[in-house]
């Protein structure tokens, strides 16, 4: 398996062993384009691998601070306590860069940015950049593919 992110196109597609696309889905990525640098904002482009998947067996809609769920489950009730919230839910798969002074190491550093594929309420507009650098997704996408992908799968994301 392995994954492409096309940010010009805002699409994920997933590989199987053969090569051959298998799916394809809507994502947002960063609102300010994309960029490799700590503190930026923008998405982190070139060779990742998924370092850890977080989330397994939680229900959708599941909201995560710091990578461990809260016990809430989002809700437009939720959301209007707390407008400012960057809302991660269901699913986290978070992504380590593979090319040292690129994407890897320093201030370039994919991982130490807190750079994920995440759930995102659904409000939230799919094709369209949007996020502070993750790669989002639909909640029933991101948990298909969760299931289908290991830690150490290959992601490399396209300007």
């Amino acid at each position: 398996m392995r994954i492409n992110i096309h940010i010009a196109v805002q699409e994920l597609e997933l590989f199987d062993a053969q090569e051959r696309i298998i799916k394809r889905y809507r994502i947002s990525s960063a609102r300010n384009g994309t960029g490799q640098e700590n503190g930026s904002f923008r998405t982190p482009l070139g060779k990742h691998i998924i370092r850890a998947k977080i989330g397994a067996g939680q229900p959708l809609n599941t909201v995560f601070v710091r990578r461990r769920p809260t016990g809430e489950i989002y809700s437009p009730q939720l959301a209007e306590q707390f407008p400012k919230r960057d809302w991660i839910l269901t699913r986290i798969l978070w992504l380590s860069g593979c090319e040292p002074g690129f994407n890897r190491l320093g201030p370039v550093d994919t991982m130490r940015r807190y750079i994920y594929i995440h759930g995102t309420p659904d409000s939230v507009e799919m094709g369209k950049p949007g996020s502070i650098g993750c790669i989002r997704m639909r909640n029933s996408d991101l948990v298909e593919m969760f299931d289908l992908v290991e830690a150490g799968t290959p992601v490399k994301i396209i300007a």
